[in-house]
């Protein structure tokens, strides 16, 4: 028995997040299928981050164990033969017994993008969100500089959430602009359920003006969701990846 990493890209657009689900395709049930078929022997995967409906990933990161006598490093050219076009496996490689991606210290990277122009772009409708609205960069900028740190990000998080504690760190917090594309790329230890998402709406009401960037502090400190702006929509969302502070891929003899 041995334990395989895959580093997963996929697009979100027509799958209900990555957790598996009756009834419903998601990333997960996808992955524990072809997988399945390739190995000859029931597999479940264990996803680091479970991306809701809509949200896209260059990057999320997946373990499972099996008997396989395929090179862990050869899984990814074979699985790939028998997924979709809109979920390729860009790695795999074979990991410690005890590696849980969800289990240790990592960084996650998140972008969302908007595409800040007077009409949309079909070419871009799949993983950006449309706003007429003109967003000015610079408001976007400093308010974005308030959210990096350690803090209480409830304000920042939805409702119903089950997490523990709603304090997270946040490495960086950048937004740039290329063309009509505007980009918000958060990095951080980890993240509450919509949280990328909030700031991203939260960060488009000041560009617009509804709000001043030197509100974002008591955004914080008010730890209530109504003091922040609305969840922009998950398909501007899309993971970059994942790094973890000790690489857990095993060395090849």
């Amino acid at each position: 028995m041995k334990r395989v990493m895959l580093r997963v890209a996929y697009d979100g657009t027509d799958y209900c997040g990555w957790q598996l689900q009756p009834g419903v395709d998601t990333v997960e049930g996808v992955l524990n299928q072809a997988l399945s078929t390739l190995l000859g022997e029931p597999v479940t995967v264990v996803g680091a981050s479970r991306t809701d409906s809509g949200v896209h990933s260059l990057g999320n990161v997946a373990v499972f164990d099996t008997d396989t006598r395929i090179p862990a490093d050869k899984i990814c050219y074979a699985l790939n033969q028998r997924l979709p076009d809109d979920i390729v496996v860009q790695s795999s490689a074979e990991v410690a017994p005890d590696f849980h991606p969800r289990h240790c210290d990592s960084t996650k990277t998140y972008e969302y993008r908007i595409l800040n122009r007077e009409f949309p772009l079909p070419t871009e409708r799949r993983d950006s969100y449309f706003y007429y609205r003109r967003l000015d960069l610079e408001r976007m900028r400093e308010a974005a500089a308030y959210l990096v740190g350690t803090h209480d990000f409830a304000s920042f998080c939805a409702a119903h959430s089950q997490a523990e504690t709603t304090v997270r760190t946040v490495y960086d917090c950048q937004v740039e602009k290329q063309g009509d594309l505007i980009c918000i790329r958060v990095i951080g230890a980890g993240f509450l359920y919509n949280m990328v998402r909030i700031i991203a709406g939260t960060l488009i009401e000041i560009g617009s003006g509804l709000k001043e960037p030197q509100q974002m502090p008591a955004i914080l400190d008010a730890c209530a969701r109504s003091a922040a702006g609305p969840t922009a929509p998950a398909h501007g969302l899309t993971m970059i990846g994942i790094e973890f502070a000790e690489n857990p891929v095993m060395a090849e003899l």
